[in-house]
């Protein structure tokens, strides 16, 4: 009664009385729900991550069979559209044998980048940075050994001023700019054929191997 006969207490009351009802800001660092095969999907979590672990083995397993069995045929096959083109081998294994050497990080990338969400982002160019390091560290070593272990000639200058010219670009790009815009998409795009216009420079122009 004390309440109702005194405006204020009851003004106060009521305040403290209403439920707020406006939404709840949700984390955006909230850990999204993993995707799971449709046939998988059902069973227990620990029979999930079996079969999951042995599709990735049989896969892998198939994948570098593949590899096994096609690289050395696709060599072929890319030096002969060379031959018949009347152009070096090498400007066409540069132009095409990246798409089918990288398709499954370009896949995998582009596969994640479609969700547009801070964590697929960040694990979509994680992708593209490891694929990177690995074709700069272990497959160059791979190629040097081949150099070293079969006494083959260094006719690679020009080759390798260009690549490296060009990470140092991209390098920079990436180091100026904290944020990335559809500008400097392209001028990364662009670098990709101007490679191939600093090789023909060094090789016609100034004479390089």
């Amino acid at each position: 009664y004390g309440v109702m006969s005194d405006p204020d207490a009851l003004q106060h009351a009521l305040a403290n009385s209403v439920t707020d009802l406006s939404p709840v800001p949700q984390d955006e660092d909230e850990e999204e729900e993993e995707e799971m095969p449709d046939d998988i999907a059902s069973l227990p979590v620990k029979q999930q991550m079996k079969r999951v672990v042995l599709r990735s083995m049989w896969m892998m397993g198939l994948g570098t069979a593949m590899v096994l069995v096609f690289s050395d045929p696709m060599v072929d096959c890319l030096s002969e559209w060379g031959t018949r083109l009347g152009v070096s081998p090498f400007y066409v294994s540069f132009v095409l044998a990246p798409f089918a050497s990288n398709a499954s990080e370009l896949l995998s990338a582009y596969t994640y980048a479609r969700k547009k969400t801070e964590k697929n982002i960040t694990t979509s160019l994680s992708t593209l940075v490891g694929a990177a390091c690995m074709n700069n560290t272990f497959v160059l070593g791979i190629f040097l050994a081949l150099i070293y272990l079969q006494g083959l000639a260094w006719q690679f200058t020009a080759e390798t001023i260009a690549m490296v010219l060009i990470q140092w670009v991209i390098g920079l790009l990436t180091m100026v700019s904290k944020k990335q815009t559809m500008l400097h998409a392209v001028l990364i795009l662009l670098c990709y054929p101007g490679c191939l216009f600093i090789v023909w420079f060094l090789e016609n122009k100034v004479g390089l191997d």
